[in-house]
């Protein structure tokens, strides 16, 4: 049974590779886009389906196709990739004001075919991450790196920026971009492991 990891992303490729060894890369090539009236968990998790459909749909077989999205909300504003170096800096600086709080959703979608039966699971794990403060400084040299520019909120918790994160409240795998505790349960579920 082939395992497909519908993304592009190196942090979701690495965090698979934790979970199983062997697994093909197809890019799904959707336009990530939200829609009116869902909850961000249901975006989340919308986005996922997404990527996992598209990509499940184009191959054939004995298959496992896993999708995922992350989103990044902080009073009901979610975060996207900055479009620039001010506005990277500005959604950190909003990400640190009041209680320095914000919540990453990682929605989950998977496609499973044995056979004749398709099978599609959908989930989302929610973490909440809590920052210590920044000065203007810490956050002009952050973004000089260059790693604020294709993360959600301009931050990623797995690199240079983690030493500006005091805690975080569920899944630390979640929080970068694939919940591995669930996608286990399902691989575990349907190849018999």
């Amino acid at each position: 049974m082939d395992i497909i990891l519908a993304s592009k992303s190196p942090r979701r490729k690495e965090l698979l590779k934790l979970v199983v060894p062997q697994f093909k890369v197809i890019v799904s090539e959707v336009q990530e886009k939200l829609e009116k009236g869902l909850t961000v968990e249901e975006q989340a998790v919308n986005l996922a389906h997404q990527k996992a459909k598209a990509v499940f749909e184009k191959t054939e077989g004995d298959r496992i196709v896993i999708g995922s999205d992350t989103i990044v909300v902080k009073n009901e504003k979610i975060y996207g990739k900055p479009k620039d170096e001010k506005q990277a800096k500005e959604f950190i600086k909003e990400l640190i004001e009041g209680d320095r709080t914000h919540n990453i959703i990682t929605g989950l979608s998977v496609f499973t075919k044995k056979g004749e039966k398709v099978e599609e699971y959908k989930t989302f794990d929610k973490v909440k991450v809590y920052l210590k403060d920044i000065s203007d400084t810490e956050i002009e040299n952050w973004i000089k790196t260059g790693n604020a520019m294709d993360k959600a909120a301009a931050y990623g918790i797995q690199n240079e920026f983690c030493v500006f994160v005091e805690k975080i409240e569920g899944n630390y795998t979640s929080a970068v971009g694939l919940p591995t505790h669930k996608v286990y349960d399902i691989i575990i579920r349907n190849m018999g492991m």
